[in-house]
């Protein structure tokens, strides 16, 4: 437990748990106001009272979710500057800005329409209520597209130099489009759309399970699953086109994800680990399960790579990522769950496709 008594792992650890807690929520309010959208505007349009009803009820969660996402945001921005004081200090003057951009300009964007969103129904015309909702939704995505500029610049800083202790920035746009920022802002858009989708798709597949208000929810399971048939193997896609771009701008990152200790020269085959037991102080794999060939597949889709694979022996101790096995299987979870999610859309179109998703035939199910 002598960890606990260093600073800098705590600051890590406080981090870590209240960004991922955080993340739980704007996820999926950022993807479920364009579905909102969605709705509402198939309300508009078709005068069908079920997309009215189910603008109404799936807002209720909207909300929740919002409300919990902003509780547990806020804290992040102070733990910048109390966590990592010496880096705020240092690139604030860019970095500060753009948190800023995303508050100014994109969660006082949502937050100010949301109210007429929720409560504006037969208070205002129809036209107006969906402009709001439709506002709502651009500064639901716009603070994505600002925090995922942050991120990713942070994977890749560009455009500036050190002065002084200070980040100076050179030419701020390119900054803020620098290697990363396009295919992460990409990922994470889709992430958002593919969270809402399951979490929509879920709660209404439980509900037709025990046959409650199984018309409703056979309608929103429906529009979900059209989404998700284009989303979900997109998301994988871009996925692995966030994954190049560590192979080609972040070696060491690269070497920890994949537990390789020696450096794979261009020009050879690279095999694959798809399980192992990484040993930091051994600095090698106890065991592991590999498929010939298939890591050169991977980043390159052939079997001989044309830039070198680094090791982490190749880096000193002090600049390699900590914990090596939890980065190795975090990043095989992440993908697992993408290839799940595929296969429970295919058979959930399958079971579409043999009828059993009509009124008809859940009103028949028999679960005893």
């Amino acid at each position: 437990m002598d960890f606990l008594s260093d600073t800098l792992v705590l600051s890590r650890m406080q981090f870590a748990f209240t960004a991922i807690f955080h993340m739980l929520w704007p996820v999926l309010t950022t993807g479920m106001a364009i579905y909102l959208v969605i709705v509402e505007g198939l309300w508009l349009k078709t005068k069908n009272p079920d997309y009215y009803y189910h603008a109404r009820f799936w807002s209720k969660l909207y909300v929740l979710n919002f409300g919990i996402g902003v509780a547990s945001g806020s804290p992040i921005a102070f733990q910048f500057g109390t966590n990592w004081a010496p880096f705020s200090e240092s690139v604030g003057d860019f970095f500060g800005s753009i948190l800023g951009f995303e508050a100014t300009r994109a969660f006082m964007l949502e937050a100010g329409f949301l109210g007429i969103m929720l409560f504006g129904w037969e208070r205002v015309p129809p036209v107006i209520h969906y402009l709001a909702t439709i506002l709502v939704a651009v500064g639901a995505n716009l603070s994505t597209f600002w925090i995922l500029i942050a991120n990713s610049w942070m994977q890749t800083p560009a455009r500036g130099e050190f002065i002084d202790g200070k980040f100076v920035v050179s030419n701020y746009f390119t900054a803020m489009a620098n290697p990363f920022m396009i295919k992460s802002v990409a990922h994470m858009f889709l992430a958002t759309l593919e969270t809402f989708l399951f979490v929509i798709g879920g709660i209404s597949a439980w509900y037709l399970i025990n046959k409650r208000n199984p018309e409703f929810f056979s309608k929103s399971l429906k529009i979900v699953l059209i989404l998700a048939i284009a989303i979900t193997p997109l998301q994988i896609f871009v996925g692995h086109l966030s994954a190049e771009q560590v192979y080609y701008y972040q070696p060491t990152k690269l070497a920890a994800m994949e537990a390789e200790w020696e450096t794979i020269p261009a020009g050879e085959k690279a095999d694959w680990s798809l399980l192992a037991s990484p040993n930091e102080k051994a600095q090698a794999n106890n065991w592991e399960i590999k498929i010939p060939n298939a890591l050169g597949y991977i980043l390159e889709f052939k079997p001989r790579l044309s830039a070198p694979v680094l090791g982490l022996k190749e880096f000193a101790p002090s600049d390699r990522p900590k914990m090596v096995g939890l980065i190795f299987y975090a990043f095989r979870l992440m993908s697992g769950i993408a290839f799940i999610l595929v296969g429970v859309v295919i058979a959930t179109v399958i079971q579409w496709l043999r009828g059993k998703l009509s009124t008809e035939s859940i009103s028949q199910l028999n679960l005893t």
